[in-house]
């Protein structure tokens, strides 16, 4: 993970973290608002290609306006022996970061001008990169690409 973010020219921070039950313990853990815990969505295309969707925490994918922006009809999120075949990361660990493949980056633009927390690649750990200079490092497309999550009962 250091040697794939050196490469790319940016500086992380891996912190290990207690297991948390919620966003916002979690949240709590790494002394940090839900909304910059960031989460890393393998998203699979019909035609068996990937991309990773940057979704900031309390808010979740808008698959109509993901979809408009890739410019297909049908994303979804692929089962987790998929996801992890195509990227070497376990679901709750998925990063951009050292993916086995360079998927394309969709980041919402609520995550611009901050410093993030997402996963590290193995359980019990977070990284912490600036999102601008993860956005540059990889081209990531910067949209607006989630809704607020709905409250769960």
């Amino acid at each position: 993970m250091q040697d794939a973010a050196t490469a790319h020219g940016l500086t992380i921070e891996i912190r290990e973290r207690p297991k948390a039950n919620s966003l916002a313990e979690a949240a709590e853990l790494l002394g940090i608002l839900p909304s910059g815990i960031v989460k890393t969505l393998v998203v699979k295309r019909a035609d068996d290609t990937y991309l990773f969707a940057l979704i900031p925490g309390g808010r979740s994918i808008s698959w109509p306006k993901l979809r408009a922006l890739v410019g297909v009809n049908k994303l979804r999120l692929p089962e987790p022996e998929l996801a992890l075949a195509a990227t070497g990361y376990e679901r709750g660990t998925i990063v951009p970061i050292g993916s086995s493949t360079e998927w394309p980056i969709f980041a919402d633009e609520s995550i611009v001008g901050r410093r993030i927390a997402m996963g590290a690649g193995s359980h019990g750990y977070s990284l912490f990169v600036e999102a601008d200079d993860l956005i540059a490092a990889y081209g990531a497309t910067v949209a607006d690409i989630s809704v607020p999550e709905t409250p769960r009962d």
